[in-house]
């Protein structure tokens, strides 16, 4: 090559420049086809990471050789330079178009269409992952290979064997459903298969039965409730109160009871299930001094559910381990003592429909507000009225007991990155039989193994990045099987983990669909949704409903703790009730196939929760670019300036001001449309580039974690779907208070809020924008 280009210069009798390999970019008018020549500055050799840094001319002395040969040897040259050209632009001509936009009106340019090798084709994957020419399978054929592995497929023997018995986290029957994963995913071919295993503190009914008891008027007593359901992580004692009713428990409901001047403090709250997790409840009865909490199913929300039986939850206000909190609960670590500042301090306890029905009874108090009797046959009370009324006394005697939990995950590794991955979970552990707990989820989670592991083996497909399946126990307590894992690695998986499908309870009806998710996961799973081979009595399409992510949810902690993109979603019935076994011991296979009609049809709505699933897990490995929608956070910021700006007066008031926060925002707007053109300029196909790219755009979840408080004390760092003051809803709140109660703002905590808001925004914006050398802000 040395001696074409020096002939090169001979023969023009210039001065010798560079040579450079072709460059090809992605056209923002769709057109792929522009070659651009470079001149570099060394040879084929780029700088540093491999990146061409800049381009020069070198003088050389003219040398003295015979000028015959010299011409000879240049018109060789071109000819040679001409021919490579002319190869490789007949080659790029027969590469397939970028597919268009889902309006067909333009073609794709970023993560809200499909990539530009969707369509690219695949040649067969080898033993040996070594250099290979680039995949030829298209996505539309991968779709369907993926429903043809589907199809026929009754998953009821998987859903009977985990929900045959009981299998509590860390006990033999849990472990032994562990033991049947691992050999499933063994006998799957997966590239490997391995247990992780963790010691963790559970709480558990003790020796002697927790009591509720009823004082009625007059001396006398009787037992309220003899289930044998608990609440895990409730505190200890021996408490009494007069019963007030709050509905849910949710905070509006306290404020309706403050409202009628019925006081909380020194009372035993009793509340309904549902709307929000059963540590939400607990924390705001005893935020306002409650001595204690009983939870019960309201028949309106749990319809088909037995009088006569109660529920099993958890209250501790946060995931994972809370004695082991922000760190991971390894056996050979050495913490010192700790403890979860999400524990609730007074006892909790579940009670059926039935002795609800019979407390309601024995109270006199004010009438209940429309929408809180929960269809009751007695009439609905919110206190026990005149001052000798009922009282409620209630014991909780469970006790904490150490267990060794295990998670199992098996691995199907990427051919061009392994070390980038999806992760797709199921809870495999539950109180009671957990039919839809963890029975469909886990054979939702084998069968996707197995039909993924079949098309990389058999249908040639080699996925640019790696599938990792995980199996997790003591879900039941708080997702602590994924938090613990989460929490062990956190140095790591957030550099490599860029996003987590949650698989539990994905079939609880038959009749609607919800889903939480992060914001940049929305556009994955409408795509993922559209034109599945749904069942009949699902309609023609799915409907689907968002709602907020519950800490309850396994997928919660991902986002809100370790920044890593995640989406959770469910069949449900129709009008969003829910269905009414769950955490009971009535979760069986037999009640599920009567709540859904017949077998077929719990086997259609699995069979496309898991084409669903199969078809995100799919896309993230098969396109060049991370199917992340990065440009969704531009609309979440906006809304949140747009609640900020009705203060703005109160806080010039105070001497401050939001302009900072608003050119931080400003800046996150700008570095996500710069790295939009920056993916529509680069060649995906440059496997260096690419990384690069998809690099930046993995990082946009993980810096929205507040990197101004502590991991170990603060958890859940996430400025949107985190919980504490340090979030933008905490700022929110706190500076609601300026029109409502200003006498109670502390204006040194407001300026905190403020300034770390504004800093957390702009370091997320930095970091989107690439090097710091192309960064350019007004700060």
């Amino acid at each position: 090559m040395d001696h074409a280009r020096k002939a090169i210069y001979n023969l023009f009798g210039g001065e010798p420049l560079s040579y450079t390999r072709f460059s090809l970019a992605r056209q923002p008018d769709g057109d792929s086809s522009h070659v651009e020549m470079k001149l570099s500055a060394e040879d084929e050799e780029g700088g540093e990471n491999g990146v061409i840094d800049h381009v020069h001319t070198q003088p050389v002395k003219p040398r003295k050789t015979n000028r015959r040969l010299c011409c000879v040897s240049s018109v060789a040259a071109l000819v040679f330079l001409a021919g490579s050209l002319l190869g490789y632009l007949c080659f790029r001509a027969r590469m397939p178009e970028p597919r268009e936009c889902a309006n067909g009106l333009e073609p794709c340019k970023s993560a809200q269409c499909a990539s530009v090798d969707v369509d690219e084709p695949a040649q067969p994957a080898v033993q040996a992952r070594g250099p290979e020419p680039e995949p030829m399978l298209y996505w539309s054929d991968l779709q369907n290979k993926l429903a043809e592995k589907l199809d026929g497929i009754s998953f009821q023997p998987k859903i009977r064997r985990v929900s045959a018995a009981s299998h509590e986290a860390g006990t033999a029957a849990d472990e032994d459903l562990a033991n049947y994963v691992y050999s499933e995913f063994g006998s799957y071919n997966l590239d490997r298969v391995w247990k992780n295993e963790h010691y963790v503190k559970v709480q558990v009914p003790g020796s002697s039965p927790n009591v509720i008891s009823l004082d009625i008027r007059g001396g006398s007593r009787g037992t309220l409730d003899a289930s044998k359901a608990y609440v895990a992580y409730s505190g200890t004692g021996d408490v009494t109160g007069k019963p007030v009713y709050a509905n849910f428990g949710r905070s509006q409901d306290f404020d309706t009871l403050r409202g009628k001047q019925i006081p909380v403090n020194g009372t035993l709250v009793l509340v309904r299930a549902g709307m929000i997790p059963f540590a939400e409840k607990v924390a705001n009865a005893q935020k306002l001094g409650a001595v204690g909490v009983l939870i019960f199913p309201s028949p309106a929300d749990y319809p088909g559910l037995r009088e006569d039986v109660a529920q099993f939850g958890h209250a501790h206000l946060g995931t994972g381990d809370p004695f082991t909190p922000g760190f991971p609960s390894f056996n050979h670590t050495q913490f010192p003592p700790a403890e979860s500042s999400g524990l609730p301090r007074i006892p909790v306890q579940t009670i059926s429909s039935s002795a609800a029905t019979e407390l309601f009874r024995r109270m006199s108090g004010i009438s209940c507000p429309p929408g809180w009797s929960g269809t009751f046959s007695a009439a609905c009370r919110l206190d026990s009225g005149d001052p000798a009324g009922v009282t409620v006394s209630l014991q909780v005697n469970n006790a904490f007991v150490e267990r060794r939990i295990l998670n199992i995950f098996g691995v199907i590794k990427g051919f061009e990155e392994p070390d980038r991955y999806v992760v797709v979970g199921a809870q495999r552990d539950s109180w009671g039989p957990g039919a839809v707990k963890s029975g469909v989820g886990t054979a939702i989670l084998l069968e996707l193994a197995r039909a993924v592991s079949q098309l990389v083996k058999n249908d040639r497909y080699r996925p640019r990045r790696s599938l990792v399946f995980a199996s997790w126990s003591a879900g039941d307590f708080g997702a602590v099987g994924a938090t613990e894992w989460l929490e062990g690695y956190a140095a790591t998986l957030h550099l490599k983990a860029f996003a987590y499908i949650n698989l539990d309870s994905a079939v609880a009806g038959s009749g609607d669909f919800k889903f939480s998710a992060s914001p940049m996961l929305k556009q994955l799973l409408k795509e993922a949704v559209t034109n599945v081979k749904e069942p009949r009595f699902l309609g023609n399409t799915l409907p689907s409903k968002e709602v907020p992510f519950r800490m309850d949810n396994a997928g919660f902690p991902f986002l809100a703790y370790s920044g890593i993109p995640s989406v959770s979603f469910s069949f449900t019935n129709a009008g969003g009730s829910e269905y009414p076994h769950l955490g009971t011991t009535e979760d069986t296979l037999d009640k599920l196939l009567i709540y859904l009609g017949s077998g077929d049809h719990l086997d259609i709505a699995v069979r496309a929760a898991t084409e669903i699933a199969g078809r995100m897990a799919l896309r993230m490995t098969h396109d060049h670019e991370l199917y992340l929608d990065y440009n969704s956070y531009d609309d979440k910021l906006l809304g949140f300036v747009r609640k900020l700006l009705p203060y703005n007066k109160d806080l010039q008031g105070m001497g401050l001001h939001l302009r900072w926060l608003l050119v931080a925002r400003g800046d996150f707007s700008r570095a996500t449309n710069a790295l939009k053109t920056a993916v529509q300029n680069t060649d995906l196909y440059n496997k260096v580039a690419c990384r690069a790219l998809n690099d930046r755009i993995m990082k946009v979840e993980y810096h929205f974690l507040s990197p101004y408080v502590s991991p170990k004390e603060t958890p859940l760092r996430h400025i949107f779907f985190g919980s504490a003051p340090h979030t933008l809803q905490g700022l929110l709140d706190h500076l609601s208070l300026l029109k409502t109660n200003r006498s109670s703002v502390d204006e040194d905590l407001l300026r905190n809020q403020l300034a770390l808001a504004t800093w957390t925004i702009q370091g997320a914006a930095n970091a989107l924008a690439g090097d710091i050398w192309d960064i350019d802000n007004e700060f």
